[in-house]
């Protein structure tokens, strides 16, 4: 992805609050708000406009984060009736400086989000059938723009709704694709911008240490979660990923891997046999 300059707002000189964000050359723009300043977030002017948005917050069923992606020709009119959907804490909205976003065009972004949402499998989405248009062959070349530019700047506005599992490009040779094994199971996996990911395929132990029940049981309960999603299978007396998983740290990945406590650092190491924390000490 081409670099780019971001301009950030912040109209009451907190991050945390109702904020703006624009691209050099970029005819969109992008406003990002916490539910506690969703009144402001209304009253701005752009928003009697159309543009596409993101509700980001919590399922309260399931504990995992949910999105809900939507599209409207008034964006402040259609915001209000979400006061009663109570999962979100956060709204990202993104229009046209130019206010030449047809009902097509916001239509076909709503569209991409959600199957980009989908693809990345990091939220829950609320709504997750998409409208389905279509563009005329110049009018989808001319609005290739628009996705791209929502990608770079959903991170900078604190979302990764959009963000594939172990980051949004291929890793170059800076970040290596390193291994453990354990009782003859080799798992694969690197570090990302949001932790850590263990690639498809990656097996780990069937049965955890018996130490596990008493002294990680948030571990335990991680690993029958992922069991239960599928993230994990059994497979010829040991568990097998089916899916690229992020973890929060290395030594998180290690543990669900060795079936107990595990030290990232030592436990990951290089086609060399250098672990993880020598390669990050030069």
């Amino acid at each position: 992805m081409a670099s780019a300059t971001i301009k950030l707002f912040l109209p009451y000189g907190d991050g945390t609050r109702l904020r703006t964000a624009e691209i050099s050359n970029w005819s969109g723009r992008a406003l990002a708000a916490p539910r506690t300043d969703f009144e402001d977030l209304l009253a701005r002017e752009e928003l009697e406009g159309s543009g596409v948005y993101i509700l980001t917050g919590t399922d309260p069923a399931t504990g995992k984060p949910m999105a809900y992606i939507g599209e409207a020709e008034v964006l402040s009119e259609r915001l209000k009736t979400h006061k009663n959907l109570e999962f979100w804490i956060a709204a990202v909205v993104f229009l046209s400086k130019d206010e030449n976003l047809t009902k097509s065009h916001i239509r076909y972004l709503e569209g991409r989000l959600i199957e980009e949402a989908k693809a990345a499998n990091r939220f829950i989405l609320h709504n997750a059938q998409s409208s389905g248009a279509k563009l005329p062959e110049a009018d989808r070349h001319d609005m290739e723009e628009f996705p791209a530019k929502i990608h770079q700047l959903l991170p900078v506005l604190g979302s990764e709704v959009l963000t594939p599992i172990g980051g949004s490009e291929p890793p170059g040779d800076t970040i290596p694709v390193l291994q453990t094994e354990i009782k003859g199971l080799v798992a694969r996996g690197r570090r990302t911008p949001t932790g850590f990911v263990v690639l498809a395929g990656s097996q780990a132990v069937a049965e955890p240490r018996p130490s596990a029940d008493q002294y990680w049981p948030a571990l335990l309960a991680l690993r029958q979660q992922l069991l239960a999603d599928g993230s994990l299978v059994q497979k010829d007396g040991h568990l097998l990923f089916t899916k690229d998983v992020e973890f929060t740290s290395p030594s998180q990945a290690a543990s669900i891997v060795h079936g107990g406590n595990a030290s990232g650092p030592n436990a990951w190491r290089d086609a060399k046999g250098i672990t993880l924390g020598e390669l990050e000490e030069v």
